[in-house]
């Protein structure tokens, strides 16, 4: 068992070799982040690092030195790495090779996430340079089941990747699209910002041309996509996909932000106290089992649908308007059952 390290005084200098290994682990930290983040300028890098700018740029320098092909970007204000390098393999616990392994062989291999199947091959390739010992720990994955909702229609391949291609490259879509209320059946420009899996479906988010807006649109809707490298745009700077969505209970924002307030039975308390259903959600037990459920939501449409998914279970305290829609939709389907055929 090694010594416990013990924490230096400010007054006490560190050895040539203690100082030699923290500027390793700067090096190595600042190549980690400008590959796999974007703009990581100097000044971001000093305040990462806590040391000056001369520093940083002797740093940058005995990378490129190495062979790191470095460079700055003018598009993200920052330094990246060229996209064909890649580092040689890292070393991983056995429980980062477990975590990788489990998520790539189950959620690629069954195809629950379409268009993940790539990650099979590389767990394939992982699995392969592990050492005996770790491959017989992984043999605790035959007692994993991972389960998620899969895509019904998973013949989308093709808007997959030409999303995903103009995305990459900064091009424009012209695209044909059947909207559930078929509103907007002319052909568009998209300008697509993110790709995003939401429970059993690939969207996309981007400026919809026909509207002007931002739109939230699913792949399967799409009848037809061409990719326009003659038309070029740019992401907002300001555009993040959690500030696009804000307080929606799911994906669809509404324009005015609702305090809710639903009371759970005992019989489901639990169930919902045990589930993180929304960023804001506040629960408290009442001493009969019972419980009270708070968040703030932009828009009620979709969490109208959810609060009818509990039955009886489930009861709206406020606001009045998610009561009102509850108390009609569930009566329309009570509606259903009493009708006289």
């Amino acid at each position: 068992m090694g010594k416990p390290i013990v924490a230096r005084k400010k007054s006490e200098k560190s050895s040539p070799i203690e100082a030699e290994l923290a500027k390793l682990h700067r090096v190595m930290k600042i190549l980690q982040l400008i590959q796999t983040q974007t703009g990581w300028n100097v000044d971001r890098l000093v305040q990462e690092c806590g040391v000056g700018q001369r520093t940083i740029y002797r740093d940058l320098d005995m990378l490129q030195k190495a062979g790191v092909p470095i460079y700055y970007d003018e598009e993200t204000r920052g330094y990246r790495v060229r996209a064909d390098y890649y580092m040689p393999p890292v070393e991983l616990t056995v429980e980062e090779a477990l975590a990788i392994i489990a998520l790539g062989e189950q959620i690629g291999r069954d195809g629950q996430i379409p268009f993940t199947q790539a990650a099979t091959r590389a767990v394939a390739k992982i699995r392969g340079r592990l050492p005996d010992r770790m491959r017989r720990e992984l043999k605790a994955l035959d007692h994993m089941v991972i389960r998620l909702g899969q895509m019904a229609d998973t013949e989308v391949s093709d808007v997959y990747a030409k999303v995903q291609s103009a995305l990459a490259n900064k091009h424009c879509l012209r695209c044909e699209y059947e909207s559930a209320e078929k509103r907007y059946t002319r052909p568009f420009l998209l300008k697509p910002y993110t790709l995003m899996f939401e429970r059993r479906a690939w969207y996309v988010i981007g400026e919809h041309g026909g509207y002007g807006e931002i739109r939230c649109l699913k792949l399967n809707r799409f009848t037809r996509v061409e990719e326009r490298p003659d038309i070029s745009y740019e992401i907002p700077r300001d555009f993040s996909l959690k500030k696009h969505l804000g307080n929606a209970w799911r994906m669809i924002r509404g324009d005015k932000t609702y305090k809710v307030h639903l009371r759970f039975d005992a019989k489901f308390a639990e169930g919902i106290a045990d589930t993180h259903w929304h960023e804001t959600q506040e629960t408290q037990f009442a001493e009969d089992g019972s419980l009270d459920f708070r968040c703030r939501v932009d828009g009620l449409d979709e969490i109208v649908w959810w609060v009818l998914s509990m039955g009886p279970h489930c009861r709206v305290v406020a606001p009045k308007e998610l009561a009102d829609r509850v108390r009609e939709l569930a009566g329309k389907t009570a509606a259903l059952y009493s009708a006289k055929e």
